[in-house]
């Protein structure tokens, strides 16, 4: 799906500045699945200054060097400026206000917070990964030629769960914890699989050989009886319930 995205991107856009936009996307996703809230926002940054870039090079043909630093505030104020007509409201006002905020979080993140109980790294890390998946939706949707909710659909099935414990082979999800119980295993598959899910033929590929006799038992129990899974048109999808199980467990950690 990632190469997907970038070769779309690419047929409009400096092939550069897409592989730095998508690499730092993927790894602030990363990051933050696995609880590196204050790399999700670093790498937030980074984004923006890729996403900065990609808005200069749309927009005057002439982006800054990535060696070189941004002047963001005047950016921002001349594609404000720039005619209604020119380019679409995103490419002028919604994306630079989004990036905007990203920027001042990863800036100011070891800035004091109230202490209202609210871990400030979950919460600015939660706003990043969001505001990143819009933009990125964005740039998706006018590059690619398709409508918002295609677009909101590649990119939740772009970056799924990728985490330390599942190890993809070629198509086969390897679970490196061997210490799981059947139950888990499916969870955890189903995590790193994230909105693309997985059929019963594939969950009974990627289980431990001795989890195979009673999958559907397992199955049957995860969907009716804990509903951490749902199963629709052929598939298997985590729930939110399944999600948070897997996170509350940390299961999708490798120690």
């Amino acid at each position: 799906m990632m190469q997907i995205v970038a070769s779309g991107l690419k047929r409009s856009l400096p092939p550069k500045l897409v592989d730095e936009l998508l690499a730092a996307y993927e790894e602030a996703k990363q990051n933050y699945y696995v609880g590196g809230l204050r790399l999700s926002a670093v790498e937030g940054g980074r984004f923006c200054e890729a996403a900065f870039r990609l808005l200069e090079h749309i927009t005057t043909g002439k982006p800054t060097l990535l060696n070189r630093s941004l002047d963001t505030d005047r950016l921002i104020l001349a594609l404000s400026n720039l005619p209604t007509a020119a380019h679409p409201d995103s490419i002028r006002i919604h994306i630079p206000r989004a990036l905007r905020v990203v920027y001042d979080i990863r800036n100011k993140r070891d800035a004091a917070h109230l202490a209202d109980g609210i871990d400030p790294n979950l919460q600015d890390a939660t706003l990043v990964v969001s505001m990143l998946d819009w933009v990125t939706a964005e740039f998706v949707r006018i590059y690619h030629g398709v409508t918002a909710d295609e677009a909101q659909s590649i990119i939740g099935a772009l970056v799924t769960r990728q985490v330390p414990a599942v190890q993809d082979f070629d198509g086969f999800l390897k679970i490196l914890n061997t210490s799981l119980k059947a139950s888990e295993y499916v969870l955890l598959i189903l995590y790193e699989r994230g909105n693309a899910g997985a059929t019963y033929d594939q969950i009974e590929s990627w289980v431990h050989p001795g989890m195979r006799a009673n999958l559907q038992r397992t199955l049957r129990r995860l969907t009716d009886d804990q509903a951490y899974i749902h199963s629709a048109k052929g598939k298997y999808l985590l729930t939110k319930s399944g999600a948070g199980e897997v996170e509350r467990k940390k299961l999708h950690a490798t120690d």
